[in-house]
C-alpha cells in the first residue's frame, strides 16, 4: 500500500519548457527522490536506476506489488549494453526499427541493475521513449530510469499533469508539465527470453510488425 505520507509542504509543477526544468529533475534523481514526467506514451514517475533504496521508495509511492519488476528508461539503443547481457540479434534489429518509440524488450538483466527493479529476477524490460526530454534526462543522469506510469497501482495511466498531481500531490518533489501525452497507451511489452517470443502486454507496436521486423514469430 502507499505508505499514506507527505514529504513536501507542496509539489512543484514545472512547464517543461522551463530552462529550470531538466536541471531540477536531475537534482532531485540524483538524490533518490522521484520525479514526474510525460512520455511518449502516458505520463510516468522515475527514479535511479542504479539506487536501489530509490526504487523501493517508488514502489511504496505506487503502493506497486513487490513482485512486479519496473521496467527501465534508456536514452538510446547503445545503453542496453550495459542494462542487459547477452542481447540478441533480434533485439538489435528491433530497436533499430522501433526505438524511440513504444515497444518495450524483456532481456537478460546486467548484474548493474539492482535485484529490486527486477523483483529479484533474471530479466528487465527496456525501452527507449520517443521523447526528446525524457531521452536527455536519462543521457545527463548517467544511468537508466526505473520507471513506471504515474499512477496508484490498479488505477488508469495519466495522460496529464492534473492527473498525476492528482494521485502524487506532496508525495512527490516535482511533476514536469509537457502537456497531454499523445500515445495515450502503454507500449507493447516483448519478451526475447522466451523461445517462442512472447507478447507480454499489446500496445501500439503489433505481433505482425514485429514478426514483418524481426523476422520471428510471437506467442
Amino acid at each position: 500500500m502507499p505508505d499514506g505520507s507527505n514529504p513536501y509542504a507542496r509539489t512543484t509543477i514545472l512547464d517543461i519548457r522551463s530552462p529550470d526544468a531538466l536541471d531540477q529533475a536531475l537534482a532531485f534523481l540524483r538524490r533518490g527522490e522521484p520525479v514526474c514526467f510525460p512520455t511518449d506514451t502516458v505520463y510516468g514517475i522515475g527514479v535511479h536506476a542504479y539506487q536501489p533504496a530509490a526504487v523501493e521508495r517508488l514502489y511504496n509511492l505506487k503502493g506497486r506489488p513487490d513482485r512486479l519488476a519496473i521496467p527501465l528508461l534508456l536514452p538510446d539503443a547503445d545503453a542496453m549494453r550495459a542494462a542487459c547481457a547477452g542481447i540478441p540479434p533480434v533485439a538489435w534489429r528491433l530497436a533499430a526499427r522501433f526505438w524511440p518509440g513504444g515497444l518495450s524488450l524483456v532481456l537478460w538483466r546486467s548484474p548493474v541493475v539492482p535485484d529490486v527493479v527486477t523483483a529479484g529476477g533474471g530479466t528487465v524490460a527496456v525501452r527507449v521513449p520517443a521523447h526528446d526530454w525524457v531521452r536527455e534526462l536519462c543521457r545527463r543522469l548517467g544511468a537508466p530510469l526505473a520507471a513506471t506510469s504515474a499512477n496508484l497501482h490498479g488505477k488508469p495511466s495519466p495522460v496529464s499533469a492534473e492527473e498525476v498531481r492528482d494521485a502524487f500531490d506532496g508525495l512527490v518533489p516535482l511533476i514536469v508539465d509537457g502537456g497531454v501525452c499523445q500515445g495515450g497507451i502503454a507500449s507493447t511489452v516483448l519478451d526475447l527470453t522466451v523461445a517462442p517470443p512472447a507478447i507480454l502486454r499489446p500496445g501500439p507496436v503489433t505481433a505482425q510488425e514485429l514478426e514483418e521486423i524481426g523476422g520471428l514469430q510471437v506467442d
